[in-house]
């Protein structure tokens, strides 16, 4: 047999790959199967995940919220989540006292908290850990409101990514208040953190109304002159609806929050009832905790906003 004869035989006898090298083979063969797979669900979960966050720029396209949390067709949210009134409260004026923007300085809300449980509380939307607070303000026995921005006068004033502009189109307008009411739960309405600009527009006063009946809440206009625009809107779509009477702390000397509060008191005398609102500033906590205790012998009682909202029709 030749050499050249010897080294074709063995060729064609060459033994088959090692048992490593099919192994090693094997695992790469695996690897870029489960590579693929993980790609084809990650790209699944961007598609279906792909909302904004908090923080996202206003101007972005996002499909809307779903309108969630809808009363019972017999008993709207304004009403399944009042706070109980005193008993006293059929027979003496009423007065609603409203402390505002409260979350954000969680010693502030702590204090407010600890207030008279018929002080009615309003937490601003874009405060942290808002689950926490409400549900400690929940068991104390207190109403809830929540505080939403608006758009103001003043350029100057941010609204934040959430606040309610005039001229943003309906869908970004629905998608923020959407956010917005979805920050906590059981609470009775929504009142406006500035809004002089945003509540003179009426389209964009329907579309908060619309929303708002919806969810059976009732709106509180924080300014001290009804705005037209705003009480014609939730006319219109059957949303309760009222104004406050006195604002306690324009001025934070504790001198002037208890000359606002002998005011709210003359006031309820002479109309039945009054709202106030208020900040949880130092001055105002210890004004109330001083006024709370004088309110039997003067002849008014103290109620959630609720009760004020049912003297006046809604």
């Amino acid at each position: 047999m030749t050499a050249n004869e010897t080294i074709e035989k063995r060729d064609e006898t060459s033994p088959p790959a090692p048992p490593r090298a099919r192994r090693r083979w094997r695992r790469w063969v695996l690897l870029a199967l489960v590579l693929l797979i993980a790609f084809g669900v990650w790209n699944e979960y961007q598609r279906r995940t792909n909302a904004p966050s908090a923080g996202a720029n206003s101007s972005m396209s996002a499909s809307l919220p779903p309108a969630d949390a809808s009363p019972t067709a017999d008993m709207p949210a304004w009403i399944r989540y009042a706070a109980p009134a005193s008993a006293a409260a059929t027979n003496r004026p009423r007065i609603a006292v409203v402390i505002d923007g409260l979350g954000v300085d969680r010693a502030a809300t702590a204090r407010a908290i600890a207030l008279s449980p018929a002080v009615t509380l309003a937490f601003v939307v874009y405060a942290d850990n808002l689950t926490d607070q409400t549900v400690a303000a929940r068991q104390a026995g207190h109403e809830l409101l929540l505080h939403v921005p608006m758009e103001p006068i003043s350029a100057a004033a941010a609204i934040g990514s959430y606040g309610l502009g005039r001229n943003m189109p309906r869908d970004e307008l629905v998608r923020r208040l959407r956010w917005d009411l979805a920050r906590f739960d059981a609470y009775v309405g929504i009142d406006n953190h500035m809004g002089t600009e945003f509540a003179q527009d009426t389209p964009a006063m329907r579309v908060v109304m619309d929303e708002l009946k919806q969810r059976g809440l009732l709106y509180l206009d924080a300014r001290a002159v009804p705005t037209a625009p705003v009480a014609v809107a939730a006319r219109d779509f059957g949303v309760p609806y009222v104004a406050r009477d006195i604002f306690l702390d324009g001025e934070q000397a504790a001198i002037s929050v208890d000359a606002r509060l002998a005011q709210l008191v003359k006031l309820a005398r002479e109309r039945g009832s009054a709202i106030a609102i208020g900040h949880a500033h130092d001055e105002t906590l210890a004004a109330l905790q001083r006024w709370l205790p004088t309110l039997s012998r003067q002849g008014v009682v103290l109620v959630p906003l609720t009760a004020v909202v049912k003297t006046r029709g809604g």
